[in-house]
């Protein structure tokens, strides 16, 4: 067995890992990225990257459709299933060459191959061992399924739903959260007959209710169907179609399938136990500087309990390569992260919802203002409808922002800012906003709770 030194080993090439290869490279430090598959992981090619070029293509056949509407001739004749996955392949093609150029830019060494983690805190793959004073553990996640739910033929995760060569006629989703939201959207828009199933009472149930109650009538009126607050009992599929079965009888038959019910940490049969490493349900344990239980053992990213997002990822990579360098890195908390559903409308917050701020401040003690996109000129004149809702403690900094509407996720960073900052709105209302912006929105309501609302009562 040949034996490879360097400073820092990384298990995983995904947003995490990667993200942590650079910045150490930069740092000074000598890296070796092992991944089994491709670098970019599941976010650049078979999560966050294809599935938005799903959501444009999605976008671009609503706007054909309603074309007349805005004074352009133009006529929608049908969805090209292969050149909408050309489209979406050579998307990724490009940004993989991109990552794949800039790692060997930095001089860091990738190996491919699946990796172990050894007693040693070596990583082993194949015949070869790896040593580093530090190893960085970065193996992602999985589709999650329910016990008893097999994925095969007519019943896929969100891996066989991007390799489909045909637009469903009609699809049930299993799970109202990011990624079934986001299936539901495109498959609408391609023209299937969507029902989402969603054991919760509402759809992106860990939102602010305001977003979630709102997307609901917005996909109401879009014709996606959902079935809220019964649990799912089982799914017969045949050469032909699926029937799910809830727990009241109902039932629904559909030409696919679609579990969406979450993705769970890929920490299984790597050796992260006999090397000391502590799992809970799966996922690793960690203290706020993201340490593991062995010596000099890091994780991060989806195996680490939280939000399974890829900037989370991007933050932690960067976060650890920084500590393992000898810098101060405070952590951030997960109610920091900004979070956005990239369905149509859009779905993105950042901070608590206005029921948690209740529930830590008191109901006396909190003030929240909900500014409808309807009086937003950039809104009315693309055509979406929505919110903006921000929640502050009374007399007090900002604790939420949440918003529903077309494009509404390029303007979360602004909130993430407010919330970080424990900016007042009286701090922000000064900074006026460009029109018309559908940033004048959120403006408006930091306005509004500054108590001298414009464009409002």
């Amino acid at each position: 067995m040949a034996t490879h030194e360097f400073d820092l080993v990384i298990l995983g090439g995904g947003s995490g890992g990667y993200a942590a290869a650079l910045r150490a490279s930069e740092l000074g430090k000598k890296v070796v990225l092992i991944e089994k598959d491709k670098v970019g992981g599941t976010c650049l090619h078979r999560g966050c990257i294809p599935t938005k070029a799903l959501l444009h293509a999605a976008e671009v056949a609503d706007h054909v459709r309603s074309a007349a509407s805005v004074g352009v001739s133009a006529t929608f004749e049908a969805i090209d299933p292969a050149g909408v996955r050309a489209y979406r392949e050579g998307i990724v093609a490009k940004k993989f060459k991109g990552l794949e150029g800039l790692i060997k830019a930095r001089g860091i060494t990738v190996v491919s191959g699946a990796g172990r983690l050894e007693p040693d805190r070596s990583v082993s793959v194949g015949e070869d061992r790896y040593v580093g004073a530090d190893v960085v553990l970065a193996t992602g996640s999985y589709s999650r399924t329910l016990p008893g739910l097999e994925i095969g033929g007519r019943i896929i995760a969100s891996e066989q739903a991007l390799a489909l060569d045909e637009v469903p006629s009609s699809v049930v989703i299993l799970g109202g959260g990011v990624i079934g939201v986001e299936f539901a959207s495109v498959w609408r828009s391609f023209g299937a007959e969507v029902t989402i199933v969603e054991a919760l009472p509402h759809l992106v149930p860990n939102e602010d209710l305001a977003l979630s109650k709102g997307l609901e009538r917005a996909f109401r009126r879009r014709g996606i169907k959902y079935s809220l607050g019964t649990r799912f009992q089982k799914a017969e599929q045949s050469d032909t179609d699926v029937t799910v079965t809830l727990e009241d009888g109902k039932t629904f038959t559909a030409d696919y399938l679609l579990v969406a019910v979450g993705r769970g940490p890929a920490t299984a049969d790597l050796g992260f136990e006999e090397a000391g490493i502590a799992l809970d349900r799966g996922f690793v344990t960690v203290d706020d500087q993201l340490r593991t239980g062995a010596d000099r053992v890091w994780a991060v990213g989806d195996i680490v309990p939280g939000l399974q997002l890829a900037h989370r990822g991007f933050l932690q990579g960067i976060a650890v390569a920084e500590r393992i360098a000898g810098m101060q890195v405070p952590s951030l908390p997960e109610s920091q992260i900004p979070r956005v559903t990239y369905s149509s409308p859009e779905v993105a917050s950042v901070g608590i919802t206005e029921a948690a701020a209740v529930a830590e401040y008191g109901a006396e003690d909190v003030v929240a203002y909900d500014y409808n996109l309807a009086g937003n000129g950039k809104s009315e004149i693309i055509g979406t409808g929505g919110t903006v809702k921000v929640v502050r403690q009374k007399d007090g900094p900002v604790l939420g922002v949440h918003l529903l509407g077309d494009r509404v996720g390029e303007l979360i960073t602004e909130g993430q800012l407010a919330v970080a900052w424990e900016a007042h709105p009286e701090d922000i209302a000064p900074l006026i906003h460009a029109h018309p912006t559908q940033s004048e929105a959120l403006g408006e309501a930091f306005l509004a709770l500054a108590g001298k609302p414009l464009h409002a009562l």
